[in-house]
């Protein structure tokens, strides 16, 4: 059973600011030369179709074809990239798009760029050994939840469907277990009772019947039961001081992005599996495509954040976390479409 998650349409005009001009940034020449060409990314589970088009641009050397040379750091969760983004260890974060929001409500100003996912691609679910007689969310009380990494989209996710039983957050026990082999670990031995992750781990878990999904965005529609909305997921970030002492390097980042969306139209299943890492199938190819098919349809088709997108983001922290003001957010500073526009009108994406 899925649990859907809507939550009020309300407008927040008075928060968002979006029909108001964006903030103006920089005008980038054609074929600008790169202000640093040298680029440290950070990546919390790289090998999750949440960073799928990350990782194609990689392989496919679509950064290098921009003049960029990135070098990509892997850490547990998406919690922890942001952590080395803002501690000046990496200059860019291929992230959620909400840590813009909740670095915002902190006083520090970081800039979505360019999308990768146009759904979370997040499922939550409970394990059918541990919780063989689950009834609904409020039989979570005091059980271990597995997210990719305490603060990351997917404990944002599971935040999300504990608050709409009733639950909160401090009812159950959070547990990192990243986005690869380890998670399908932690769950099959026990050592968690339940879930919130991406795939190709969710869909693993769930074909062999190790888990019972409760609430999943894996699809648009799933999204906008869960989100009431469209809700942007994975995307290139960083600091406004990076963006605007960098615009040319960033058009590039975003050229490169751009590029392997437009690449995965057309790609077919055969073409994924010669282009990913072996270790990415975690030993089970035929699963590994089923979970492709599964959230084929969240990747983005051009980069673009769509307009609604961040008010659906900030509804939804807000509804759980009292640290996030809804009238202290301007959305408008979360995001530019601008990079990724030149990008779309590129490639034709």
């Amino acid at each position: 059973m899925t649990i859907p998650f809507r939550i009020s349409r309300r407008t927040f005009a008075s928060a968002t600011g979006l029909g108001a001009a964006m903030l103006a940034l920089p005008a980038l020449q054609a074929q600008g030369k790169l202000e640093k060409t040298k680029i440290s990314l950070a990546v919390g589970g790289k090998a999750a179709f949440y960073y799928l088009p990350l990782t194609i641009s990689e392989q496919l050397g679509y950064f290098k074809a921009e003049g960029l040379d990135v070098e990509i750091s892997d850490f547990a969760g998406g919690a922890r990239a942001l952590q080395a983004v803002v501690g000046g260890s990496a200059d860019v974060c291929s992230g959620a798009f909400e840590h813009t929001i909740n670095l915002q409500a902190k006083s520090q100003m970081y800039r979505a760029f360019v999308l990768q996912g146009r759904a979370p691609q997040i499922a939550f679910g409970v394990s059918t050994k541990a919780m063989p007689n689950y009834k609904s969310v409020a039989d979570l009380k005091g059980k271990k939840i597995g997210v990719s990494a305490p603060g990351s989209s997917t404990n944002m996710m599971a935040n999300l469907v504990l608050s709409r039983g009733g639950l909160k957050a401090s009812d159950v026990s959070f547990i990192g277990v990243g986005t690869a082999a380890g998670a399908l670990t932690a769950l099959r031995s026990g050592q968690i009772d339940a879930m919130s992750n991406t795939d190709p781990v969710m869909t693993m878990l769930e074909q062999k019947g190790d888990v019972k999904i409760i609430s999943d965005t894996r699809t648009l529609k799933g999204t906008t039961e869960v989100f009431g909305g469209s809700m942007p997921a994975a995307c290139l970030y960083a600091s406004q001081d990076f963006i605007d002492k960098h615009p040319n390097t960033c058009q590039a980042l975003a050229n490169a992005i751009v590029h392997g969306l437009k690449w995965l139209q057309t790609a077919g299943p055969g073409d994924i599996i010669k282009t990913v890492p072996e270790s990415y199938l975690l030993g089970d190819r035929a699963l590994y495509l089923a979970s492709f098919s599964k959230v084929r349809e969240s990747i983005s088709l051009d980069g673009m954040i769509p307009e609604d997108g961040p008010r659906t983001a900030l509804k939804a922290l807000a509804s759980f976390d009292p640290s996030i003001k809804v009238d202290k957010i301007d959305l408008a500073k979360t995001f530019t479409n601008d990079f990724a526009r030149r990008a779309k009108e590129r490639f034709k994406a």
